[in-house]
């Protein structure tokens, strides 16, 4: 049998916690039986959400937390305030050894803030990224950063390509993936000031297969694997793809209910198109991990529901199997070495 994968779970975190975080995490434990769920929160609420469900005892297991960061609430003064906040203390016990990795719907500023106090960043990172996977045609891409660093640097982009390409590799399974810099155009003089210094230092970095310039139209097309840019527009990118996503599912399925003969098309069509949009909801895809921590930590949107939390918490297997800390701790080290 494999080791267990021992998952904190903030309980308490996002639009629909307590509630569909629960059901996520027995749903998890259900479909894996190498995983064991610690539910950070309130025990008395828990408790009850939980008596609702059949599960593995084993499996689920609830850890007390008194406090309750909430949405709107400033980031490290609420981490370093509410040091008996769920996601605090999850995030404890991932410091601690107790816990693999953390995964929370919650405040996400607390999230990125707590990732840094209490987890820490490996040896050598400059700055930890939030990488969230997005369909394209060819399956997934990886776009790394999309919230955690709005001002990043040359160095922390060359950064951010290298744990991506680690990250793609080992988890998603994509062999030798291509990495490109979100830029206006495909020649190399093209761009800001930052892409411009950045792009030489791809170019030369030895451990990554960049492949140039990839305009943001060519991202759904599956043009790279890796869509490395600093959290600005990663963010636009990020925020754009989801919009457009939802409002063309929207548009199709309202479209196929205009007449008898588009519901009787729809009928034939309705497999393939089940198949096509499923590859475009983000719940199959799960969160995002904050990559360049000496723990595992993955932020989900505050409004997930019960799938997309399962999802979350089974990515974490394969992150903790494939040792993505150490490999991106040697990938950095290495290219000190060289630099040095």
């Amino acid at each position: 049998m494999s080791e267990m994968t021992r998952v904190a779970l903030d309980a308490m975190g996002g639009d629909n916690a307590p509630e569909e975080i629960i059901k996520g995490a027995v749903d998890a434990v259900h479909k894996r039986k190498d995983i064991q769920v610690l539910l950070t929160g309130k025990e008395e609420v828990l408790k009850n959400t939980l008596s609702a469900y059949t599960y593995p005892k084993e499996q689920i297991e609830i850890v007390n937390a008194t406090e309750v960061i909430q949405m709107a609430e400033p980031p490290v003064a609420a981490v370093r305030g509410k040091r008996d906040s769920s996601i605090v203390v999850a995030m404890k016990l991932v410091r601690r050894g107790e816990a693999d990795a953390f995964v929370s719907a919650g405040n996400s500023g607390a999230v990125l803030a707590g990732g840094q106090i209490l987890i820490g960043k490996i040896k050598g990172v400059e700055r930890t990224p939030l990488a969230p996977l997005i369909p394209t045609a060819r399956g997934v891409a990886l776009l790394v950063d999309c919230g955690a660093n709005v001002d990043a640097r040359p160095s922390h982009l060359v950064q951010f390509a290298q744990m991506g390409s680690i990250y793609m590799e080992h988890v998603i399974g994509k062999k030798n993936p291509t990495v490109g810099i979100v830029n206006i155009g495909a020649e190399e003089e093209k761009g800001n000031a930052l892409v411009k210094e950045t792009f030489p230092l791809l170019k030369a970095c030895r451990n990554i297969n960049f492949v140039g310039s990839v305009e943001a139209r060519d991202i759904p097309s599956g043009s790279v694997d890796v869509v490395v840019c600093e959290a600005f527009v990663g963010n636009v990118i990020l925020k754009l793809y989801e919009g457009v996503g939802g409002t063309l599912i929207k548009k199709i399925k309202a479209s196929m209910m205009t007449s008898l003969r588009s519901k009787a098309g729809a009928l034939l069509v309705k497999p393939a198109l089940k198949s096509t949009l499923k590859s475009f909801d983000a719940s199959e895809y799960g969160g995002a991990p904050l990559l360049g921590l000496k723990g595992l930590v993955v932020k989900t949107h505050g409004s997930s529901t019960a799938k997309e939390v399962c999802t979350s918490i089974i990515q974490c297997v394969a992150f903790k199997e494939q040792k993505i800390s150490e490999k991106i701790q040697g990938a950095v080290q290495g290219t000190q070495d060289t630099n040095s």
